[in-house]
């Protein structure tokens, strides 16, 4: 089974790009970031008050107009993050970079500790924003990744979220 990346979503000047480990599955079959039914984005960000109301992921593109952009670190869908390779990582890690660099974010909300570690390479990661930044000017934020496997409390979640507001 061959499975497709998914496109970006991204334009110059956006007030939060939002970046994931890789497209699921779900997301490949269907074209749409965070469409697996148990991933909890969407009901995050409205929740946080971010989004007027709780999107579906087939409208992942209209989140532009509220100055909100999509893309992940790898763009293979795989069926969990573990199926991505080190070398994956590390040529993301760069794309990522040069993506951040071109479109100038004020934001960029890594979607899991795990993908800001590929990233920066750090070890020692707090929730929000992160010191010494990857690329300069830019705010670095780590939220916590809203799988459904993830066992922080819903709530828990939506508050690290939350603090995101700030930066719209």
């Amino acid at each position: 089974m061959h499975l497709e990346p998914i496109p970006d979503h991204l334009e110059v000047g956006l007030k939060i790009l939002f970046v994931g480990f890789n497209p699921s599955i779900r997301s490949s079959e269907t074209g749409y970031h965070y469409a697996n039914p148990t991933n909890r984005f969407w009901k995050i960000l409205h929740e946080a008050g971010l989004t007027p109301r709780k999107f579906a992921p087939h409208e992942n593109q209209e989140l532009l107009e509220l100055g909100f952009g999509l893309t992940n670190i790898v763009e293979r869908p795989t069926r969990e993050a573990a199926d991505i390779s080190k070398e994956e990582y590390a040529e993301g890690a760069v794309l990522l970079r040069e993506k951040i660099e071109a479109y100038q974010p004020n934001a960029v909300c890594f979607v899991g500790k795990g993908v800001y570690k590929e990233y920066s390479r750090k070890r020692k990661i707090g929730w929000g924003v992160q010191e010494d930044p990857v690329v300069t000017g830019t705010i670095e934020f780590v939220a916590p990744s809203s799988s459904g496997l993830v066992r922080i409390p819903l709530d828990d979640i939506v508050d690290v979220y939350r603090a995101l507001n700030k930066y719209l």
